[in-house]
């Protein structure tokens, strides 16, 4: 297999040649606050701007490998470790046959250990743009199963809260052997993304997580759960907010972020309904009115600021399409 070292191309070039297919993969809230690896959500940001990956995929005379884009040296140098190589493998176990050569272009526009679902963004991109590629062999529940299979070598364990969104669009419940439900989500209310700074691998996250909880915190979390997904189908919006928390791992996730506490009430303080980890963390993500959400934006920046913390804001509504041929 052939490789190439990456670079930094500020966007991803078109795809060259006959038989060549680019997919992009948006950028994803996992967990949702109430929902630990049942809920997510694809992100659209507000400005038109695409937010997530893109992977070409075109026949070959030789695999090859490329990685480009702004994250691209934050890859792993071994390309047999980078998801779309695990992406590739993935599918031809779920094919049974080997694949023929391709050549593959990773461009990385989501940063590593982020909480924006980089991980799957990058093997949802790559299963959707080989499967493609290869005439749509897959199908919709073989893409799922691969590319959860390829993400799971990133955060060590199988959890579709990332993977469903971002292949299918819309806000997904991981409604166990049923397969992802979608949601309906307020055509009025925004997520507002707060990107630190920070790096928090989700390994790491996960690491914290203790390995069983007390009964009554069971009872709870399922309580908000179910409350949560009651306020989204009844349109109850005092039911929405009130259900925008983490009662299960937020407790152990937030030491990890340094300044979380000031972050997320500084977020509450300025309107938004709630405000919690994105996925694993670092990235914060709250819910506000749009008519609020800049507002918000900037006062739980100033926080992390005030602490010494770079921050970036984004933004965004729901992305109803999910993954999807941009060329070829």
């Amino acid at each position: 297999m052939r490789t190439n070292a990456p670079d930094h191309d500020p966007a991803p070039r078109p795809a060259a040649g006959d038989g060549a297919v680019t997919v992009f993969a948006p950028a994803s809230i996992g967990n949702l606050a109430a929902g630990f690896d049942v809920l997510g959500v694809a992100l659209a940001p507000l400005d038109g701007e695409p937010w997530g990956d893109f992977v070409t995929a075109a026949p070959a005379a030789a695999d090859e490998l490329r990685c480009r884009g702004p994250f691209a040296a934050r890859l792993p140098a071994d390309p047999r470790e980078n998801l779309v190589w695990r992406a590739r493998e993935a599918v031809a176990r779920r094919l049974g046959a080997p694949l023929p050569p391709l050549a593959l272009t990773l461009h990385k526009g989501l940063p590593v250990a982020s909480g924006l679902g980089s991980s799957a963004a990058s093997a949802v991109a790559a299963v959707v743009a080989i499967d493609e590629a290869l005439g749509r062999p897959l199908g919709d529940a073989g893409r799922l199963a691969a590319a959860a299979e390829a993400e799971a070598s990133a955060s060590g364990a199988i959890h579709l809260d990332n993977v469903a969104p971002i292949l299918f669009g819309g806000v997904r419940l991981i409604a166990g052997d049923a397969g992802p439900r979608e949601l309906p989500w307020p055509d009025d209310l925004r997520f507002v993304l707060l990107l630190p700074e920070l790096a928090l691998p989700t390994r790491q996250a996960r690491a914290v997580l203790p390995p069983a909880v007390p009964l009554p915190l069971v009872v709870a979390h399922a309580q908000n759960l179910a409350t949560l997904v009651h306020a989204l189908h009844a349109g109850e919006r005092p039911l929405l907010a009130a259900s925008l928390r983490d009662l299960l791992v937020e407790p152990h996730r937030a030491p990890l972020v340094p300044g979380f506490a000031a972050v997320q009430a500084a977020a509450r303080e300025a309107g938004a309904l709630g405000c919690s980890l994105s996925g694993a963390g670092p990235a914060l993500f709250a819910v506000a009115a749009a008519a609020h959400a800049a507002a918000v934006g900037e006062r739980a920046a100033a926080a992390w600021r005030r602490a010494g913390i770079a921050c970036r804001i984004r933004l965004c509504r729901v992305d109803p399409h999910g993954a999807r041929r941009v060329e070829g």
